[in-house]
């Protein structure tokens, strides 16, 4: 379904759920946590997804799985990705998220990781003439009332062409929109996502289609938008210690940020991320974020290797306020924000334990 998009900024609809952009902030394993969700809306991301949460998982009760269904008001509206092969489960996975607050839901049939795609999930979907993948789309639609989508590469070879096969059947299935990552699963993530690929799938089907895939300035995002038809784009990698590209996408405007303000993201982030996840699995899990809020600004190499040697994020505030005095101020101006806020910041869907073992 070709889309004709004014701006980035025009607000549009997955079946009842209203998004007030075009700018998707992707899923990523290992990334989206829900600090960095809820970064991406207050930089302009209309859609925020949640990392993909395994079917399997959910269905044993894993600690660490769900924690992945903890969801914020303000990150609405959310997209909770899950991933599995076997129809009944992802259809009692989808329940969970939809009470855990979900908005959407989304099914991955795009990860080309081999842990995911020898139980038969992820890419491994699209083969097959698509034919679990329907089975699966059509649990999940039953399952919830809120709408599902799908989010898929080209297949698995790098001349696939499932993609053309998959996309209506999962439509014809109950899928109210689908994102499309214009790799094989092969390619992993060399090469180029070929968006003609993209224009192809847009003119198969009547709902909206996300574009996915080095999408990573404005210029690529418009580009992107009108040789396609899209009615969204999706950032992932572009935007990963990078939210300053979200709002340059909302803004119409190139956005670079002085060192204060990369600073003062970052140490917000830390702070959200170690209540979220607790400070003993945080301090490691935020490791690559310092390399990559860091590429912004102009930082000497000697600040990278000095985080990565501290063992309490505490150190590593005093290591970047010594760096950037001048955010120290910037960071209270966004305390003092998010406390006049009130409970509608915080307040969560579903009220679930920090642990050491598996955050949340």
């Amino acid at each position: 379904m070709a889309v004709d998009v004014r701006t980035l900024t025009d607000a549009w609809q997955i079946g009842s759920v209203e998004i007030p952009s075009r700018i998707v902030l992707a899923p990523m394993a290992g990334v989206s946590v829900q600090a960095f969700r809820r970064q991406g809306r207050r930089h302009g991301a209309g859609l925020v997804c949640s990392e993909m949460v395994s079917a399997c998982g959910l269905g044993h009760q894993n600690e660490r799985t769900m924690s992945y269904l903890r969801i914020a008001r303000d990150e609405k509206p959310l997209s909770v990705q899950i991933f599995g092969s076997d129809p009944a489960l992802m259809a009692d996975a989808a329940r969970m998220c939809v009470a855990a607050g979900a908005d959407l839901v989304d099914i991955n049939m795009g990860c080309p990781v081999r842990k995911v795609t020898k139980t038969g999930a992820g890419s491994m979907l699209l083969g097959g003439g698509a034919e679990l993948g329907a089975r699966v789309v059509a649990a999940v639609a039953e399952a919830v009332e809120v709408p599902v989508t799908v989010k898929m590469r080209r297949g698995e070879r790098n001349d696939s062409r499932d993609f053309l096969i998959a996309g209506p059947r999962f439509v014809e299935a109950g899928a109210q929109a689908l994102t499309l990552h214009p790799r094989s699963a092969k390619q992993m993530y060399t090469g180029h996502a070929d968006h003609s690929l993209t224009a192809e799938l847009v003119a198969l089907v009547a709902v909206p289609v996300i574009a996915s895939g080095d999408i990573t300035s404005r210029e690529r995002a418009h580009a992107v938008l009108e040789t396609t038809g899209c009615a969204a784009v999706m950032i992932g990698r572009g935007a990963q210690g990078n939210p300053w590209l979200l709002e340059s996408l909302a803004r119409g405007a190139d956005v670079q940020p002085t060192n204060e303000e990369v600073v003062a993201e970052l140490v917000r982030f830390i702070r959200e991320t170690e209540r979220e996840l607790g400070e003993h699995r945080s301090t490691h899990f935020l490791r690559k974020f310092h390399g990559w809020y860091l590429k912004r600004g102009s930082f000497p190499r000697t600040l990278r290797q000095e985080l990565s040697t501290l063992e309490t994020t505490a150190a590593v505030e005093e290591a970047l306020y010594r760096a950037a005095p001048g955010a120290r101020p910037l960071v209270e101006a966004m305390e003092a924000e998010i406390a006049a806020l009130g409970s509608g910041a915080d307040d969560l869907e579903l009220d679930l334990p920090i642990s050491i073992y598996g955050g949340g």
